[in-house]
């Protein structure tokens, strides 16, 4: 049994009974739909964010079919933000697999990305699940502030930390910190609870971008070299960042203006690699991961020492440590 399985047991009926109450949601008279929904269903990730969803409902109360509501709901509209991403991105693959935008083209897929959307909004009516389409619907709202704000943002704000940690609050951390909220909230409706368990998922998401952040200056694949893929995308992450806050001046202006450069060649990626390995961008970095963790477990000491809380923390110690 792998960690994830582990993880899980406590609500791996509910998880299944979940698989069942989502197709549902997505029920349409149009065959090209049903072709595209199944597609997407058998092609689904590891659940991570239903787990969010279930283990915090449970760790705090007892599931109930507003559970099951919520956790559709994150799904379907993070699902219609996902296939809106691949799009806009003109991106052709999602999970090694190619995209609804590769397969069916723009129109279909942007045709889709608003029927998962409709799907969320209908079922929340339905269902007068009002709260949970406010948080869920305020976490969309920020994901798409800070794509917004780091296109928007020159290269001098992108390499400041306070910038980068909004954005990333917003781009990343919202989404998680919506699936813990609305665990807590359809089984307590406590205010809050609710904010409590936001600000838990909230931190978990920084970390988790963090770590991400991390993982492309990390050795990996046939070749054991980093991907760099942060560095060809002119992406100023933490490591980057925080290894220009160490540098000299000279050395910290060479490197802005090669990562600013249009070249993608190895020489240059590695000397970028080599300049945030030097300038202590990774071991900073980790040091913020372990804070970020720290607070969010931390918020879990005042809870009950269920079953559901053990797999949330080690839920919490999977999405950090992953190697990929």
């Amino acid at each position: 049994m792998d960690t994830l399985d582990i993880i899980k047991k406590p609500v791996e009926n509910e998880l299944v009974a979940f698989e069942s109450h989502f197709r549902k949601s997505l029920n349409s008279e149009v065959p090209l739909l049903d072709t595209i929904t199944n597609f997407i269903i058998r092609r689904k990730g590891k659940q991570i964010r239903p787990l969010f969803v279930f283990l915090t409902a449970k760790m705090v109360g007892s599931i109930n079919k507003s559970t099951y509501n919520a956790a559709a709901l994150i799904e379907l509209l993070h699902t219609a933000s996902l296939i809106h991403d691949d799009v806009v991105d003109e991106s052709y693959e999602r999970r090694n697999h190619f995209s609804i935008n590769a397969i069916w083209k723009t129109k279909v897929a942007v045709l889709v990305g608003d029927f998962f959307l409709s799907r969320g909004l209908l079922l929340s009516i339905a269902e007068k699940e009002y709260q949970l389409l406010e948080i869920v619907s305020e976490a969309v709202k920020e994901m798409s502030e800070g794509e917004l704000l780091q296109i928007q943002s020159s290269r001098k704000s992108l390499s400041e930390l306070n910038n980068y940690f909004e954005i990333i609050r917003k781009k990343t951390a919202s989404l998680i910190a919506s699936c813990t909220a609305c665990g807590a909230w359809s089984v307590s409706q406590d205010e809050e609870l609710k904010n409590k368990m936001k600000l838990f998922g909230s931190y978990i998401g920084i970390a988790f971008q963090i770590k991400d952040d991390l993982l492309d200056y990390q050795v990996k694949g046939i070749t054991g070299k980093p991907t760099g893929n942060d560095i060809k995308e002119k992406k100023f992450t933490l490591p980057l960042i925080l290894a220009l806050q160490n540098a000299n001046k000279t050395k910290k202006n060479r490197v802005i203006k090669l990562v600013n450069s249009n070249s993608n060649s190895s020489e240059k990626i590695q000397e970028v690699i080599n300049f945030v390995i030097e300038n202590r961008g990774i071991t900073d970095s980790e040091r913020y991961l372990e804070e970020y963790k720290s607070k969010a477990l931390d918020m879990l000491s005042q809870y009950p020492n269920n079953e559901a809380k053990k797999s949330l923390i080690l839920l919490v110690d999977y999405v950090i440590n992953r190697k990929k």
